[in-house]
C-alpha cells in the first residue's frame, strides 16, 4: 500500500508553515533557529516525495546537498548564538542591537 503524493505535500506545506510562523512570531534565537531547520526539512520532504513519485533519484541528491548546507548552518548558527549569549547574556532577538552605533 502506497501513500499518495498529496499527503506528503500537505505534510510538507504544514511543516513549512509551522516553521515560517515560528520564525515570524518567536523572539528567542534558538526557537527561530529550530524553525528554520523545520522549514529545511519540509523542503527535503517535498523533494523526496516528488523524486519518489517521478521515480528519479535527482531529488535525493538535492536532499543530500540541503542536509550538508543545514549541517554547516547548524554549526555556524549555534556558534553565533553562543557568542551572542556570552556577550549579551540573552538570546532574545529584540534585545540584540549589535549592528547599531
Amino acid at each position: 500500500m502506497t501513500v499518495p503524493l498529496d499527503y506528503y505535500i500537505i505534510l510538507s506545506a504544514f511543516l513549512f508553515a509551522v516553521g515560517a510562523i515560528g520564525v515570524i512570531i518567536s523572539r528567542n534565537l534558538i526557537v527561530m533557529f529550530m524553525s528554520v531547520e523545520i522549514m529545511l526539512n519540509a523542503g527535503n520532504l517535498a523533494l523526496v516525495a516528488f523524486s519518489r513519485h517521478l521515480q528519479q533519484m535527482d531529488g535525493h541528491v538535492f536532499v543530500f546537498l540541503v542536509m550538508t548546507v543545514a549541517a554547516a548552518e547548524a554549526a555556524v548558527g549555534l556558534a553565533i548564538i553562543i557568542a551572542v549569549f556570552r556577550n549579551r547574556e540573552s538570546v532574545d532577538s529584540d534585545a540584540l542591537n549589535l549592528m547599531k552605533w
